[in-house]
């Protein structure tokens, strides 16, 4: 664990030079806008360890798959989320010296801060170069909230100690390479490149996927309230485009560089407007300036926190672990680009290619049907939706048969592109996932119609999938589903995990109500599914036999279900038990020792108890709570965030408390050792739901809003905004208890601590 960031409750504040840790902070300080985002890399040269990382949405690579032996129905491709041109960039020279952080002769003060209230980045530094000059640097930099294709720089630059000559060489490189390609491979091919007088461009294609990125950027200098805009000298080379200027400066005179870039994909224009694009947007905003440019890109910020924020007094470091994770949120999926998903690390680093995993139906819709528009959510189901018949190729491909779905683990346009053999073919329970979402959204929104255009036919092909992935166990008289990986990646090939088994019944039953409703209330659409789908009623029979003779393990002396066959015959050896030296296993220990251990990487049992909490009592809940928590590492991001809404539910408050600072700031203090890979960013909308469903026991039962809440010991207070049905509903919590008002939208009834209140 890392504890260097300084406690505020809006800014991520780094207030010394940390070499050790820059790639961490690279990652924490990153900035994002939904359609793009950028690490916080220094924009001067830097010869220390750094993650160079740009990114634009949507734009993908299918790397070639790489394994020791092939496995049929492996996916060709592993997608790489793609680093891509590096638009930052300025090289500095001061008396013949490049200015770089790492080699400079000292640092005298370096100051770093994230301002999350306003999503916008600065830095500051003094420093002594080799050539005695002493040297103060001041930068600040956001990518526009107001207009998702900008991206705006401001460097300020002063020698303190004597005259100088500076050469500033501002440019762009698109000559990038991803730290995780499986074959070295350069995934970028040349289109063009300029530089003149005014503007410096570059643009490149995507081998195989086609995609063409263009990078636009002008420059100028103000001296003594005097603008340079043309540079001395300017010139390119592949991929690559610069425009240089040589500046005297006396001593302590300060001089600001000013950026401006304009990044487009063809994912949004045809590439021959690309021109014409950037210079509509570069004229606009330098005619606007910095200044105004900051304002309304703040102005989008704040209108996006006055329906998200979550306020904690008495606890800085609650109070900015929560906002840090809402922040990183909305810089990566803003609702805006019905094609884009929450990838795993967003806009702040490589890792897990692929834009969707089930981490978006189980822990982000929820985040964003809360807290926007209730559209955006929708729009992710329909995500779904449109990759249906792909996820039907999916499972044809491991020899399902007559339409059945299996959704991919990780994917860009549907594809599988997950390449571990115990995720790809085995972690099925994502198909579960994917169905609960549509129920969940239905059950939040009252959005019924949902079903009959969208939701029956996903949940026909999912239910599809599990009535052929069991089997009859004769020995048992029951079905039965062998060789799967749960949610706990630390068990993989196991028969019957509990909560697999659980969520594919409930999800053929669900598939049995919805088909049901829909035959009552429009049975014309049920007609056309039936048709679309090649679905005939006597499948619900077979959906009804599997489900009420499914096989489920349990430990009837400990009152728990077992995760899955088996599990009571490894060593139960308690996490308490564990030396810190062993942390985190999967580190520290061989693969063969932690699949032989009894630890869980994350919420497994406990998940599908999350999901269904109205199906078990608090008694059941307790039980499992107690035994399964002193057996999980929580090693993955997804797990500390149900611990801690369960731990709310059956009144453990200390392990509710430990949990939500652990899910807060797992990047924060870098809790697995990975931070420096990039952030958890689906995984944040955990430590919302830690608030709203933990603390505040936010859930929707017999279609009724429910809150049932406690304030941690130390904390004052707590203070949250949820949109429910066309409403806005202000939930206060402290130490003399709870209120609850209506800000907008019609009447309605909700039960406060077991009362019920009339807004």
């Amino acid at each position: 664990m890392k504890d260097y960031i300084k406690l505020d409750e809006w800014k991520i504040i780094e207030d010394h030079y940390n070499i050790d840790h820059n790639e961490v902070s690279e990652s924490l300080c990153s900035i994002g806008n939904g359609h793009m985002g950028q690490r916080a890399n220094f924009e001067e040269d830097y010869s220390g360890k750094t993650l160079q990382g740009s990114y634009v949405g949507g734009v993908y690579y299918p790397d070639k798959t790489k394994v020791g032996w092939w496995k049929n129905g492996y996916p060709e491709y592993f997608a790489k989320v793609l680093n891509s041109v590096n638009w930052i960039g300025l090289n500095i020279e001061i008396n013949g010296e490049i200015l770089d952080l790492h080699q400079t002769a000292k640092i005298t003060n370096f100051y770093r801060e994230l301002d999350m209230m306003n999503g916008i980045l600065r830095r500051s530094f003094s420093c002594e170069m080799k050539n005695g000059a002493v040297v103060e640097v001041k930068t600040q930099r956001f990518v526009s909230m107001n207009q998702v294709e900008l991206g705006v720089i401001s460097y300020s630059l002063s020698v303190i100690n004597m005259d100088a000559v500076i050469h500033i060489t501002s440019y762009l490189d698109a000559d990038i390479t991803n730290k995780d390609s499986n074959y070295d491979e350069n995934f970028w091919l040349e289109i063009d490149q300029f530089s003149n007088l005014e503007r410096m461009s570059v643009t490149t294609e995507t081998k195989k996927t086609d995609f063409v990125v263009n990078a636009t950027v002008f420059t100028q200098i103000e001296q003594n309230g005097t603008y340079i805009t043309q540079p001395n000298a300017y010139g390119t080379h592949d991929k690559y485009a610069n425009q240089s200027f040589y500046i005297n400066t006396k001593k302590g005179e300060e001089i600001t560089l000013e950026k401006f870039v304009v990044i487009a994909s063809s994912l949004n224009h045809n590439p021959l407007e690309f021109e014409q694009n950037a210079d509509s947007i570069l004229n606009q905003a330098v005619f606007k300036g910095i200044s105004q440019l900051e304002n309304e890109h703040s102005a989008q910020w704040h209108k996006i926190w006055n329906d998200c924020d979550i306020s904690i007094s008495g606890d800085v470091a609650a109070q900015q672990g929560i906002r840090f994770n809402i922040f990183h949120l909305y810089q990566t999926y803003t609702g805006r680009d019905s094609r884009l998903n929450i990838g795993p690390k967003g806009f702040t680093g490589e890792k897990y290619g692929g834009s969707t995993y089930w981490d978006t139906e189980a822990y982000c819709i929820p985040f964003y049907m809360s807290t926007t528009s209730e559209e955006v959510a929708r729009n992710l189901l329909v995500y779904r939706h449109n990759h249906l018949g792909k996820a039907i190729e999916n499972a044809t491909k491991l020899g399902f048969k007559d339409g059945a779905a299996l959704y991919p683990m990780v994917t860009m346009n549907g594809e599988e592109c997950h390449n571990e053999w115990e995720i790809t073919f085995e972690e099925i329970h994502r198909n579960g996932a994917i169905a609960f979402a549509i129920y969940d959204y239905i059950r939040y929104t009252n959005d019924t119609t949902y079903i009959a255009e969208y939701g029956l036919e996903v949940l026909i092909a999912i239910a599809r999938f599990w009535s052929q992935r069991v089997n009859f166990s004769e020995e048992k008289g029951k079905y039965v589903m062998l060789g799967v990986t749960g949610p706990n990646e630390y068990e993989n090939n196991v028969n019957n995990n509990w909560y697999t088994n659980y969520i594919a019944c409930w999800c053929m039953d669900y598939a049995t109500e919805c088909y049901n409703k829909l035959k009552e209330t429009n049975p014309e659409r049920l007609q056309e599914i039936a048709k679309i789908t090649n679905f005939k009623e006597s499948e619900l029979d077979k959906f009804y036999k599997i489900t009420s003779n499914m096989y489920y393990p349990e430990n009837k002396e400990l009152g728990i279900f077992l995760q899955q066959d088996g599990y009571m015959d490894k060593e139960q050896i308690l996490v308490n038990d564990l030396p810190t030296a062993d942390r985190p296993l999967n580190q520290k220990w061989s693969w063969d020792r932690i699949l032989r251990s009894c630890f869980i990487k994350q919420a497994d049992v406990l998940q599908g108890i999350y999901f269904f909490e109205d199906q078990f009592n608090l008694e059941t809940l307790e039980r499992n709570f107690h035994f399964y928590e002193q057996r999980t590492v929580h090693e993955s991001s997804l797990s500390p965030c149900v611990h801690s809404i369960l731990a709310a539910k059956i009144g453990d408050e200390a392990k509710s408390y430990e949990m939500y600072l652990r899910t807060s700031r797992l990047d924060l203090n870098d809790y697995n050792n990975d931070t420096e890979d990039g952030l958890h960013i689906t995984s944040m909308a955990g430590t919302w739901l830690s608030i709203v469903k933990g603390f505040g026991g936010m859930m929707v039962k017999d279609d009724k809003l429910h809150f049932t809440t406690f304030l941690p010991t130390g904390w004052e207070g707590i203070s949250f905004k949820v949109k429910y049905r066309g409403r806005v509903i202000a939930v206060q919590i402290n130490k003399s208890g709870a209120e609850i008002k209506k800000e907008s939208g019609d009447s309605l009834s909700v039960i406060l601590n077991n009362k019920v209140v009339s807004l």
